[in-house]
């Protein structure tokens, strides 16, 4: 007797993300055998065989993000890393890892143009990041929107809570003030590092 299993069940034994089954039902190379009175798809486990379907295929990957925003934070870029690869290899997944070292607001990083790129070309099958904000302090759900159009999984491994809005503001202040003030003074000049103290100081308080 066949055995009928969920969605997640056929793409973990596939080796694929979820929305690439979605994909490849819209193709027409993977059709559900069957559909629930509630409209979910079921998928004969014994018709599925992992090689037919990546054979000759488009291969796209696991693209595991990690960002700091200064050289400063070297250290804490690389347990970043560690931890991407740890929770990837966990799930048994293929990956390619990504890395910065610079701001959130600079979208002309190379790791990020590259990311970007991949996404665009349709190279990538799943997005994993250790928070939110590692990819962009702007501008992460346009990304997550295309991600999506693209049938791309976002995974964020540490949602934690929610920061408050005061919270987000403050950071988000601190990060443009930051920007601009290396831009006029240099960012390892006297002068930046002086006026980086006071402002973050009055938004600390």
């Amino acid at each position: 007797m066949s055995k009928l299993v969920s969605v997640a069940e056929a793409a973990k034994f596939l080796g694929v993300s979820k929305s690439t089954l979605r994909r490849w039902e819209r193709e027409g190379r993977l059709l559900p055998d069957e559909r629930t009175p509630g409209g979910q798809r079921r998928y004969d486990l014994a018709r599925l065989r992992p090689n037919a379907f990546h054979a000759g295929s488009h291969a796209r990957t696991t693209i595991a993000y990690a960002r700091m925003s200064s050289h400063d934070q070297k250290a804490d870029l690389e347990r970043q890393v560690r931890m991407l690869e740890m929770f990837c290899s966990a799930n048994g997944w293929s990956f390619e890892i990504i890395s910065d070292l610079g701001s959130g607001m600079n979208y002309h990083q190379r790791g990020l143009r590259n990311l970007l790129e991949g996404i665009v070309a349709g190279d990538v099958d799943r997005l994993v990041l250790t928070h939110k904000d590692r990819l962009l302090r702007f501008g992460a759900e346009l990304v997550f929107a295309i991600c999506e159009i693209k049938d791309i999984e976002v995974v964020i491994v540490n949602k934690g809570e929610e920061p408050t809005f005061e919270e987000e503001l403050a950071q988000d202040v601190l990060e443009i003030i930051t920007v601009f003030s290396a831009r006029l003074y240099g960012s390892r000049s006297h002068k930046n590092k002086k006026m980086l103290e006071k402002m973050k100081g009055a938004v600390e308080e």
